[in-house]
């Protein structure tokens, strides 16, 4: 049996190539496809600043959570199905494989339509609860009733550029967040500009170019190349769903923690902001600035992440236990370099970066600035626990992702949003990202040096 585990593993480059020339394989099209993904809302973001003003802004910033919500239901599905596929294919079962990726299409396509209608349903409370004034609401509620009927698209298109990456098809995976990207640039400013269709043809243009990657996306089902998808691998199985769900649910939950987070940044924002001499409106809008700055950042992050997930999953599968350890330590290394050039960026150059987003006052200028600065002052460490807990994913063991996915937004950031500015004021909330980044830290270190002894004794067992 040992035998025919290790030459499955020698038939696929998973299992045998250079780690560095697999990561950069891997991770380069994942981080380009992470990045397409993110200037979704970035391009919005500028068009409208430039084109509606910092109400705008503060309307997608309010609207966001929308899409955060979305992208953890990709990532239940998509991380998954693709942490479980490259398992079996590690241990060469190419039907259970199969079985997998069939189950995670039917998961997509049930969960998007749901989700789509209950949002469109619920709209007005839910922009409520986000933190929309009354003055912003007219706006959020056109732009979010629009981008709500391309929630589907993004979900298939997300979870099956998943599924493309972890059956060796990274530049497919890439692809088919490019398409959606390219042509939302365009249209963008066709809309807001020359139509005048203001935050409407911003939705427009993003649910457009939803709809082009996601008719890419769904041609890979006959495109597999480790497995053959068969009409009955296609249907929804609830054991599998659990399964699934389990190893999706670190992953998932970050971005459900995420959307927690800026649910109470919002409303605290506003709250404290309305005693301050920025307002409501200034707080809401340079919160959603330096947010969806910082996303480009984890965006690359995330890439380098999903990038290591099926190099991780196959060999963890395969026993070749030394390569795991590698390809983790190769990941982090390749993320605090790229994170160190992301924290010079925002404590130096600040005020050009906000100002790619559109004008404003100069107490709009001086609180993003702070924000900026001061927010994602820790910036540098973010990533070791993002990358970590996708590696207790990809290894098999979810509870261990799940406990350290909810350390920095759920643990740490929410209750000091809620408790550092009873004290500080607006200042509290501020310095609440920088606390929680570092003691997510701590917390991630202890958990990652434990596994590894574990591995490595593994390692020794296999010998």
């Amino acid at each position: 049996m040992k035998q025919t585990e290790q030459s499955q593993s020698m038939e696929n480059p998973l299992g045998y190539k250079s780690i560095p020339a697999l990561l950069r394989g891997f991770a380069i099209p994942s981080i380009i496809a992470m990045l397409v993904s993110s200037l979704y809302n970035i391009v919005d973001q500028v068009f409208i600043g430039q084109g509606v003003g910092y109400l705008g802004n503060a309307a997608t910033n309010v609207s966001y959570p929308l899409s955060t919500i979305c992208l953890a239901i990709a990532l239940l599905i998509g991380i998954g199905s693709a942490s479980r596929f490259s398992l079996y294919l590690g241990a060469g079962e190419k039907d259970k494989a199969a079985r997998v990726i069939g189950n995670g299409i039917m998961m997509m396509i049930v969960f998007g339509v749901i989700y789509a209608v209950l949002v469109e349903i619920f709209m007005r409370p839910l922009l409520s609860a986000f933190g929309a004034t009354s003055e912003i609401m007219p706006y959020a509620e056109t732009y979010s009733r629009i981008i709500a009927l391309g929630m589907p698209f993004l979900i298939i298109t997300n979870g099956m550029s998943n599924f493309a990456r972890a059956d060796g098809s990274p530049r497919y995976s890439m692809v088919c967040m490019l398409i959606g990207a390219i042509i939302n640039t365009i249209l963008d400013p066709a809309f807001i500009f020359i139509c005048h269709w203001g935050v409407a043809g911003a939705a427009w243009a993003t649910i457009i170019g939803q709809f082009f990657s996601f008719l890419f996306a769904i041609l890979y089902v006959r495109k597999f190349k480790q497995i053959k998808l068969k009409r009955e691998d296609i249907y929804l199985n609830i054991k599998e769903s659990l399964q699934t769900a389990s190893l999706g649910m670190s992953n998932s939950l970050n971005q459900v923690a995420i959307t927690f987070v800026q649910i109470v940044l919002n409303n605290s924002l506003t709250y404290y902001g309305a005693s301050s001499a920025y307002g409501q409106e200034i707080p809401l809008a340079a919160c959603g600035i330096v947010m969806k700055t910082n996303a480009i950042l984890l965006a690359v992050i995330i890439g380098i992440s999903q990038g290591s997930q099926p190099i991780i999953g196959f060999n963890y599968g395969a026993r070749k236990y030394s390569r795991v350890r590698n390809i983790y330590k190769l990941a982090i290394t390749c993320n605090l370099v790229i994170s160190a050039i992301g924290f010079i960026l925002f404590q130096f150059f600040p005020r050009q970066i906000i100002s790619l987003f559109g004008t404003g006052d100069a107490a709009y200028f001086e609180f993003s600035i702070r924000f900026m600065r001061i927010f994602l002052f820790m910036v540098i460490v973010n990533g070791v626990q993002l990358l970590s807990s996708n590696f207790f994913s990809a290894i098999g063991k979810p509870v261990k992702g799940l406990l350290l996915s909810m350390t920095r937004q759920v643990i740490f950031l929410i209750p000091l949003v809620l408790i550092l500015p009873v004290f500080m004021g607006l200042d509290g909330i501020l310095y609440a990202g920088p606390v929680a980044d570092g003691a997510a830290f701590v917390v991630t270190v202890v958990m990652i040096l434990r596994e590894m002894k574990k591995i490595k004794g593994l390692e020794m067992q296999a010998a």
